[in-house]
């Protein structure tokens, strides 16, 4: 099973879009093995976004980030990373096609409500910035026969 952070960004939670983009997920038959609502705070945005902390765009980011709540999740799942990205769709909810979470939810690039791990790297890295070992409760579903073949 692969693991990958997910952010339910401020957009998304001051619009109230929090358990509907979380029933997506389990509605996939993805795992959310790890959960909470907190603040990011500025210092912690720049350890998230380090890669875009010296571009002309960051202040605007990091505004963003830290303007309201977020609910951070780890999803578990086979493939969970480009799972989870598919159903996101493309950056933009403007070029995001219809049955996808920013395709649906979105109509732009920054306000695009969902922040998911692009790699495998990126997911270990992020998951440590919001989680401890100790705050993930691994587990099997009893549908879990029903969603995937026993040698998957």
């Amino acid at each position: 099973m692969e693991q990958t952070l997910v952010l339910l960004k401020p957009d998304c939670v001051e619009r109230r879009l929090i358990g509907r983009i979380i029933a997506r997920f389990e509605d996939k038959g993805l795992n959310i093995v790890a959960m909470k609502m907190l603040r990011i705070t500025p210092e912690l945005a720049k350890q998230h976004y380090a890669e875009h902390v010296e571009k002309p765009f960051y202040p605007a980011l990091e505004k963003f980030i830290t303007g309201a709540p977020v609910v951070a999740m780890i999803v578990e799942g086979l493939e969970a990373i480009r799972v989870v990205r598919e159903m996101l769709g493309p950056t933009s909810g403007l070029k995001a096609p219809a049955g996808t979470i920013r395709g649906d939810f979105s109509s732009s690039r920054q306000m695009n409500l969902v922040h998911a791990s692009d790699g495998p790297e990126a997911a270990a890295r992020e998951k440590e910035l919001y989680f401890s070992a100790d705050e993930i409760c691994r587990y099997e579903p009893t549908i879990s026969g029903w969603l995937k073949a026993s040698d998957e």
